[in-house]
């Protein structure tokens, strides 16, 4: 019986050489999300410093007219106001997303005085940020890689901690030995670092995922149609056509049109539509949309850190009553862990130490990046991959695929890149030797 067993030598190089792929796959991409994820969990903070002349205005004890922000920013722009957000602080501008010819913009208001203190790319710097990190600033078929790429995380999490079990080992485990010109002390920093951080990051993984173009999308329309999901409001009307997700929308109402309003013949203007909203209870600052059609409906969210005290009105655009007030209590429960798992991905749910939380996450996966390149430059034989070499036994893929196939399967493209690498890998070591990667001393 003992002869028919793997080696667990042979089970470990199966990890080993997977891990080393899936690094090899998406390292540079993880780092990248890891970057500006990490930018991005101090969004307000660094809007106030980057884009200081823009975001920040003197405090004074009156406001001009909403209606006078959109003229303003109208004329400044050369566009249509589709909404505009409401600052919480009176030290804050306001900002107002526009269509124009030569695409979308953002205007920033002085609240105070009427005055557009400037226009400039959508969201502003942070708006860059965020587009970087969903990698839709290259386009929708890019979106599709954050999707592979988190996936590929959880694998190299998962075989990373498969990988630094001590069987037996007393060094490398839960310290650091050696100085930075010997390869164990980086072995040991990027064992440590994943072992420690490594939730962090599958959490950080999976909670991105509703942000993905295909798996997101899927999910949302599953969920919601088994009852778990978003609430469903009245008849609908859509907003601007072909426009984006709204920004200031929680990701459960991000593809939800507004009901339609009973006063299509009316039309109640932004003023009141705001003062209504106030009226209603959103005083701490709040995103407004505005309706397609005059009379239409018009959507008022208010997104604050805690997920609990999520609201989403929708105001009737003849008389400016509230057709739908949609809350977190409203939410199926699929609905409401997604959501809360989003505001904690944005260091948003706990304050500072959530903050700092996820902060740790993606230096973390700065530290195995930069590791894992050390570790790999030491060991590679000159002119050759250095990807550690299959195991004999193909038996020794069997544990392994207990943990990738499970991921493969909930998440679809992973799966598809999965069999993609499976493919590469069968062909590589079909080649001749002087072609096949192998791996060094």
């Amino acid at each position: 019986m003992a002869g028919t067993e793997t080696p667990a030598g042979e089970i470990y190089r199966a990890f080993w050489r997977w891990h080393f792929y899936a690094g090899l796959l998406v390292l540079p991409v993880l780092m990248l999300l890891a970057l500006t994820g990490g930018l991005y969990l101090f969004k307000d903070e660094l809007t106030a410093l980057v884009q200081r002349p823009l975001a920040v205005v003197a405090d004074g004890p009156g406001e001009t007219r909403p209606s006078a922000w959109i003229a303003a920013a109208e004329v400044a722009a050369g566009g249509k106001v589709r909404q505009l957000v409401v600052p919480a602080r009176g030290d804050r501008a306001v900002q107002l997303a526009l269509d124009t010819d030569d695409g979308a913009r953002t205007a920033y208001v002085d609240p105070h005085a009427g005055r557009v203190l400037g226009v400039g790319a959508p969201g502003g710097v942070m708006g860059v940020v965020k587009r970087l990190h969903s990698l839709d600033i290259a386009g929708p078929v890019a979106n599709l890689l954050v999707e592979i790429v988190a996936g590929w995380a959880i694998v190299l999490v998962a075989t990373g901690v498969f990988l630094w079990w001590p069987r037996g080992r007393g060094g490398g485990v839960v310290t650091v030995r050696g100085a930075p010109a010997r390869r164990v002390f980086w072995r040991d920093l990027h064992a440590v670092t994943g072992i420690f951080a490594g939730l962090v990051i599958v959490f950080l993984a999976a909670t991105g995922m509703p942000w993905s173009a295909f798996w997101g999308k899927e999910v949302r329309q599953l969920t919601t149609q088994a009852g778990w999901g978003r609430p469903r409001p009245p008849v609908v009307q859509p907003h601007h056509a072909g426009e984006a997700p709204s920004e200031g929308v929680p990701w459960a109402l991000q593809t939800h049109a507004a009901p339609a309003s009973g006063h299509g013949h009316m039309s109640l203007g932004v003023d009141a539509v705001v003062e209504r909203a106030k009226a209603a209870g959103l005083n701490d600052g709040f995103t407004l949309t505005l309706p397609k059609t005059h009379g239409g409906t018009w959507t008022a969210a208010y997104m604050p850190d805690q997920v609990e005290r999520t609201r989403t009105l929708y105001l009737d655009g003849g008389d400016g009553r509230v057709i739908a007030d949609l809350g977190y209590r409203d939410f199926g429960p699929a609905a409401k862990a997604i959501e809360w798992g989003i505001a904690v991905h944005q260091g948003q749910q706990f304050g500072l130490f959530n903050k700092l939380l996820m902060l740790v996450g993606c230096i973390a996966v700065w530290l195995l990046g930069v590791s894992a390149v050390v570790m790999w430059w030491k060991r590679r034989p000159k002119g050759r991959l250095a990807a550690p070499v299959p195991p004999a036994d193909r038996r020794a893929y069997l544990g392994l695929l207990a943990v990738v196939l499970p991921l493969a399967v909930f998440y679809p493209l992973v799966g598809a890149s999965l069999a993609a690498v499976l493919s590469l890998d069968l062909i590589l070591r079909r080649l001749s030797p002087r072609l096949r990667l192998e791996a060094g001393a």
